[in-house]
């Protein structure tokens, strides 16, 4: 078991900054050509890659935009030749008011229904017809631990990374029969730079992550490092009799 991605081409989207752009590090330093995507502009992580001497390409991508995100997937096919893995990774989360579900306004739970899984289906339908006929492929969605607590006063969010779940689970048995894998991370609480910011701002004196951190069987913070280990598994070789599975990443707060 190696991990290693020598020659595999993967897509990563919201990969601009934070966990997203955490994952295509990750996979560049294991050996894979990486094409990242957000709806901010990921140039600056993108140079930071070439710098560091991976090849990489990037692009501003609304994933709910289908056009947009089947000429991005065309566009890396065409400068890369294939696509080998799909890291489902742009939602809606850091900044989402909580809220009884009863006040959540239809525009809001549309807004993140939309970009948490529409967004999945766009990318994965863009590229499983090319990833069919190599019979090779690997699919990561993220999912969330909050839909195995049933976080409350973000039932959209929750609801999203269930539905996010559930697709994770047809796509894997429509797709098997072509070789491909498809397959889900759940991270428990993760500080990226954005939800630092917004516990820094929400959870004052509230001491809501120190709970989160003492319902842990490792009680600490998790960082968005602690993620990569799982990716990785699940975008290599070594995981190529595992599909319809969801990994999940959080420290033990949630026992499965």
């Amino acid at each position: 078991m190696t991990g290693r991605l020598d020659g595999k081409v993967a897509i990563v989207t919201g990969a601009a900054q934070g966990i997203g752009e955490v994952y295509a590090r990750g996979l560049a330093a294991h050996g894979a050509t990486v094409a990242i995507c957000d709806v901010r502009d990921p140039s600056a992580t993108a140079a930071s890659l070439k710098t560091a001497g991976h090849r990489v390409a990037s692009a501003v991508v609304d994933v709910t935009d289908q056009a947009a995100v089947e000429r991005f997937v065309q566009g890396v096919q065409a400068e890369f030749g294939k696509v080998d893995i799909l890291v489902n990774n742009a939602a809606l989360f850091g900044g989402l008011p909580k809220m009884p579900f009863t006040e959540i306004a239809a525009r809001d739970w549309d807004r993140v229904m939309v970009v948490n899984t529409r967004g999945v289906l766009h990318f994965t339908s863009a590229v499983v017809g090319a990833m069919k006929a190599r019979r090779y492929g690997r699919i990561v969605n993220i999912a969330s631990t909050t839909l195995y607590s049933g976080t409350p006063m973000l039932m959209h969010y929750v609801a999203s990374k269930g539905a996010v779940l559930a697709m994770t689970r047809c796509m894997a048995r429509e797709l098997g029969d072509f070789g491909i894998s498809v397959n889900a991370i759940a991270p428990g609480l993760t500080m990226s730079e954005a939800v630092k910011q917004d516990y820094a701002e929400r959870d004052a004196g509230k001491g809501t992550l120190a709970a989160t951190v003492q319902r842990r069987c490792f009680k600490r913070e998790q960082q968005p490092e602690d993620l990569l280990g799982p990716l990785l598994f699940l975008a290599s070789d070594d995981s190529a009799f595992v599909t319809g599975q969801t990994y999940l990443v959080d420290g033990g707060a949630v026992l499965q």
